[in-house]
This record gives structure tokens, sequence and C-alpha cells, in this order.
């Protein structure tokens, strides 16, 4: 969510007003969903996070209903998953892999910010754990299926505000604060890039991909657990950024288009062109050292290794 950075300046309506100008001027995009000539029938895709609705079954379901009335396509469905917990996240995955044959992409786009500092009974920070922990876990776990339904994307969600975020892996347990809501959002972005890359690295060969991408600031409900005057600031703000489906647009690029084929271990910003993400997010190390410690606190480092 890259508002946050603008509001903790001390300018920060004007500079919000001024974020906000440039992402109106600049909504028109160079790739058009609507004109993807991608067939996805007999495909599965997963998306996590798909709409704020699906935080409730009955209205997770009622979204399902509008999407299959629109588009005529009954294969909708509704799983709900909590991906601050790794308990829900190995039943959601063992659902997944007892009811589907195939996985062709997975797209790893639920989050949160503005959530107060705590730590879950599983001993993980609860933001850290609901945008980078939860979804590394059901990658990891669903990569076996993935590669058996090869050609398969796995698709990250990220934030241009990854380039001040910090990959450090006590933040996962609480052992230490990021140092607000800002900080912590922006770390687990910064996370998402670096497990992004290491799993394409991991995945060479098979394939399947691993791309992520900033969507840019859209008007969704991401600002819920902000007090009023950030739920206000936003709300004015609104006319002047993207709309929740233009918010998409880079995420099903990389999920969908055909010219993203083949191509992985790439950062795209929310045009869906190619870019280099900070130079953390570049550093390899950093990213095997984080995958190991992201192995041992979900469990994955006791696995056999195929």
């Amino acid at each position: 969510m890259d508002l946050l950075s603008a509001c903790s300046h001390p300018c920060w309506f004007l500079l919000t007003m001024l974020l906000g100008l440039l992402h109106w001027a600049q909504r028109r995009q160079r790739w058009d969903p609507r004109r993807c000539p991608t067939d996805l029938t007999g495909k599965t895709v997963i998306v996590t996070g798909a709409n704020s609705a699906c935080r409730s079954q009955e209205r997770g379901q009622a979204a399902v209903e509008e999407i299959r009335a629109a588009t005529g396509n009954p294969a909708v469905l509704l799983r709900l998953l909590d991906t601050s917990s790794l308990a829900s996240v190995r039943a959601f995955a063992q659902a997944v892999l007892r009811e589907e044959t195939r996985l062709d992409v997975l797209v790893n786009n639920a989050g949160v910010t503005g959530l107060p500092f705590t730590v879950t009974p599983e001993g993980l920070e609860m933001t850290f754990a609901t945008n980078y922990l939860g979804p590394f876990l059901l990658t990891n776990l669903l990569l076996d299926l993935l590669k058996a339904s090869a050609p398969a994307r796995v698709v990250n969600v990220s934030s241009l505000r990854h380039s001040v975020g910090t990959a450090d892996s006590r933040y996962l347990t609480g052992q230490r604060r990021p140092g607000g809501y800002d900080a912590a959002y922006s770390s687990t972005k910064l996370m998402n890039i670096l497990f992004s890359a290491e799993l394409s690295r991991r995945l060479h060969g098979t394939g399947v991909t691993s791309n992520v991408l900033s969507p840019g600031v859209a008007s969704t409900s991401i600002m819920r657990h902000f007090g009023w005057a950030m739920r206000t600031l936003f709300f004015l703000v609104r006319p002047f950024i993207k709309s929740p489906e233009q918010g998409a647009i880079s995420t099903i690029y990389c999920a969908v288009a055909e010219e993203v084929s083949g191509i992985t271990g790439k950062y795209f910003k929310s045009d869906c062109r190619l870019a280099l993400p900070a130079p953390a997010g570049r550093d390899a190390a950093l990213a095997r050292k984080l995958w190991e410690e992201s192995e041992r606190l979900t469990g994955l480092g006791d696995r056999p290794q195929h």
C-alpha cells in the first residue's frame, strides 16, 4: 500500500495529493487484460486475498456468485484461508492437493497493514506471517503440484515500498520490531521480493516461473485497520488513484500474459514494465539466508529433499 510513505511525511497531505495526481495521469496501461488472448479453459488458478469479502464465507460466496453471473464461468470457487496461521495454510494446501489435479497459477496477493504488533499463538508476528511467511509456506506446499502442471507460474505481490524495507528475520517472530506500520509493511514487501527471487533460482529447469510485482496505489480496503484520520485521507484521494480493477492489472499480466511466458526471477512495475528492485531486493545471499530461516520457522527444513 504505497500511500503509507506519503502519509508519514510532515507534508503528507500535499504529497499524497501530488502522488494521487501522478497516478491519475498514469492510469492508462500499456497492457489491457480484456484483450489478452490467453485461454484458461481447463486451467486452475489460486488467488489469495482475491477480495476483502473473502474473509467471510457469506460475503465471499456472494462475490463468487456475482463473478459467475458476470463471466458465465461456474468454476469459480471460494476457499477460506488465513495466511497468518500456518495451521490454516497447511489445511488449505491439503484440501487443494486432495481436490485439484493441477495448479497452473498461484497468486500470493493477500496482504495487510495497520495491525498492532501481535505475536500469534504459533510464535509469529501477525503482519509478517500474513504478508510473507504464510505465502512462503503455501507456495512450498503446492510446489509439487505446480511442477506437475508445468508450465506454471507463481506470482508474488510486493510494493514499491520494498525499497525502504529491511529483511531482518527477527521481525518474523517479533524478537525485533521494525518501528511502525509503514516499516513493517515495507519490510514484508522486501521479503516478498527476496522470496520470489530465491524461489526462481530453486525452480530452474522445472517449467515453473516465479515473478514479483508492484500493483501501485489502488483504492482497496487495505486501510481498514487505520484510524479515522488516515481513512478519511484515503477517501479524499480515491478519485485520483487507481480503481481496484486498474490496480490488479500488473498482477493479471504476470499471471496470464503470453509476453511473460518463460520469464522468471523478475520484478514488474505497476505499468507492467520490467524494472530492477531496490539493491536489497537483489541481494542473493540475503535471499538465501531469509529462505533458510523461513524454512526453519515453518518446519519445511525438516522435510526430505527431492
